[in-house]
C-alpha cells in the first residue's frame, strides 16, 4: 500500500455507511476531516449538498464554484465554495475524472415537464434532502443548486445541458476534505428516466476519517 492508500485505508474509518438507491444521508464532516463517496456499480448519481455547520444558510453555491475557478466540471483540486464566498472543502482525490454541478437535483415536478405526468408520483431528490434535511433545519428555501458526483451532463455548443452515460465505473470515488465544519446532505438518486444511473440506481458508500 502507498502511503495515502494506509492513511484512508476504510477499516480505519469512523465513518463507513452504505446509502441504498433512492436513500438519503445526513452527517457532519468536522473541519480537516476526510470524506469519500464511493460508487459501488458505477454510473450511479450521487446529489450532494454542503453547509457551514454553524450557518445552514451559508451553503454549497454552484454559481460561486464555478466563476470562481472558471470550470464548469469538478475534479481534483476544486475549492467548493459558498455563497459568501467561503471554501466549505476542497476535492483531494477523484479517481473519475470530472463530476456535474449544473444539472441540478430531479424533482417531482421537473420529472413531469421533462418525462411526461406518469412520473409526477417517482421518488426524486428534492423529497430526499427535505426529509433528511428537515432534522438540521434545512428547509426548501435553504436547498440550491447541488453537486451530481459521478454524474456525466455535458455542455452542448449553445450552453445547453444533455443527459448522458456516465464516466463512472464500479469502485471509482472522489474524496473531500473539510475545511470547516460541516453538513453533507445526499441524495442517492433515483432516477430512471434519464441514464445518469444507467437506468438502474445502485447503493453508494460513504467513508470518513477524522479524530473522533
Amino acid at each position: 500500500m502507498t502511503a495515502t492508500e494506509l492513511e484512508f485505508d476504510p477499516t480505519t474509518a469512523v465513518l463507513d455507511t452504505v446509502v441504498d438507491a433512492g436513500d438519503g444521508f445526513l452527517g457532519t464532516i468536522p473541519a480537516g476531516g476526510t470524506f469519500r463517496i464511493v460508487d459501488l456499480y458505477g454510473n450511479q448519481a450521487v446529489d450532494t449538498l454542503f453547509y457551514d455547520a454553524a450557518d445552514v444558510d451559508n451553503r454549497y453555491s454552484a454559481f460561486d464554484t464555478v466563476r470562481e475557478q472558471g470550470a464548469v466540471y469538478l475534479t481534483t483540486g476544486s475549492r467548493l465554495l459558498s455563497v459568501q464566498l467561503d471554501v466549505l472543502a476542497t476535492i483531494t482525490d477523484d479517481t473519475c475524472g470530472r463530476h456535474d454541478t449544473l444539472g441540478g437535483a430531479c424533482a417531482q415536478e421537473s420529472n413531469v415537464v421533462r418525462y411526461g405526468e406518469h412520473t409526477r408520483h417517482q421518488h426524486a431528490c428534492r423529497e430526499t434532502f427535505l426529509r433528511y434535511g428537515a432534522a438540521a433545519g434545512i428547509d426548501a428555501r435553504r436547498l440550491g443548486h447541488n453537486i451530481n458526483f459521478f454524474m456525466n451532463v455535458p455542455v452542448t455548443a449553445d450552453g445547453g445541458l444533455t443527459f448522458a452515460d456516465g464516466v463512472s465505473a464500479p469502485g471509482k470515488h472522489v474524496q473531500v476534505r473539510a475545511e470547516r465544519d460541516l453538513l453533507v446532505l445526499i441524495s442517492n438518486c433515483p432516477q430512471v428516466n434519464n441514464p445518469c444511473n444507467g437506468w438502474d440506481p445502485t447503493p453508494v458508500r460513504l467513508l470518513g476519517w477524522w479524530s473522533s
